[in-house]
């Protein structure tokens, strides 16, 4: 006889500290009764089509991720649902930088020069920002040129390495602006990347979400909304649970939702990254 599989999630190993994170809520599910297990997938791409394929039960998407799968669920008549997120996935921006001492001064300006971008899988330093210039009128690759650092690519912008090197192309004069996340604005001033004052912020993106476990509609709703339910109990004050809060950057679980997306799904549209059904029809990318 087979046994029932644990509830699985699956996830991108982009960073090592994601097995850390994850065998520690695998410890604390089971410490509550829940059995749970998961499964970690090497880019965004691989974990869309496995949870398509029915491999695993909920994913830790990325925001290009949510994009894709839910593209991809409705091109075959089914249906994915966001069911919950950190709260420091809502209501982020991305900013358009450029050197404090540069002489572009409004947005218009950027027009001929070079923009620095994060990897071309990027939602926040690539696409997003992109498309955001692209409204104001100056169209990646013909009113402006584009300069990707394609750090990590299929890890859709969760390792900060573009960010970091577009930021530094932009101090050492290489680049004219560079797309970023407003939260890695402020940790590459922290750690040294930005120079006190050496750049300022020319343009900034509406609000948008980021991350979100996702799960489709075979799934058992009963132990989904278990899952949720604890996610969304995990307390920051719990000495158990918050160290692993923190790896995973949050203080809180929140229910999913999925307006924040519309801005990204506009994007993937206007720069052709996927189609309809979510077939990858974006140029240069591995998968």
């Amino acid at each position: 006889m087979t046994t029932p599989r644990p509830f699985t999630l699956g996830a991108v190993a982009y960073d090592p500290k994601v097995v850390t994170i994850w065998e520690g809520f695998k410890d604390w599910f089971a410490s509550h009764g829940f059995d749970f297990d998961f499964v970690l997938y090497s880019s965004y791409e691989a974990q869309a089509e496995a949870h398509m394929a029915g491999h695993v039960d909920v994913t830790w998407d990325s925001p290009l991720a949510w994009v894709r799968t839910r593209r991809m669920a409705e091109g075959v008549g089914r249906q994915a649902r966001a069911v919950a997120m950190r709260d420091t996935d809502q209501d982020l921006t991305s900013v358009v930088l450029v050197r404090s001492d540069s002489d572009i001064t409004e947005v218009s300006l950027l027009a001929g020069r070079i923009v620095g971008t994060g990897a071309i899988d990027s939602p926040q330093a690539t696409l997003l920002p992109l498309a955001h210039l692209a409204g104001l009128g100056l169209d990646p690759g013909t009113s402006l040129s584009v300069r990707r650092f394609d750090v990590m690519v299929t890890k859709h912008g969760d390792h900060v390495g573009g960010e970091r090197d577009a930021v530094k192309a932009l101090v050492d004069g290489t680049v004219d602006a560079a797309c970023v996340i407003d939260g890695n604005q402020l940790l590459f001033a922290k750690e040294g990347t930005i120079p006190t004052g050496a750049v300022r912020v020319l343009s900034r993106t509406a609000p948008y979400d980021h991350c979100t476990m996702t799960v489709l509609d075979d799934v058992d709703v009963g132990v989904v909304d278990r899952f949720v339910e604890l996610l969304l109990s995990m307390s920051f004050d719990d000495p158990a649970v918050r160290p692993l809060l923190e790896l995973e950057g949050l203080r809180q679980w929140r229910p999913g939702r999925t307006h924040g997306y519309d801005q990204l799904e506009a994007a993937v549209d206007r720069l052709g990254f996927y189609g309809a059904d979510g077939s990858i029809s974006v140029d240069g990318y591995p998968p």
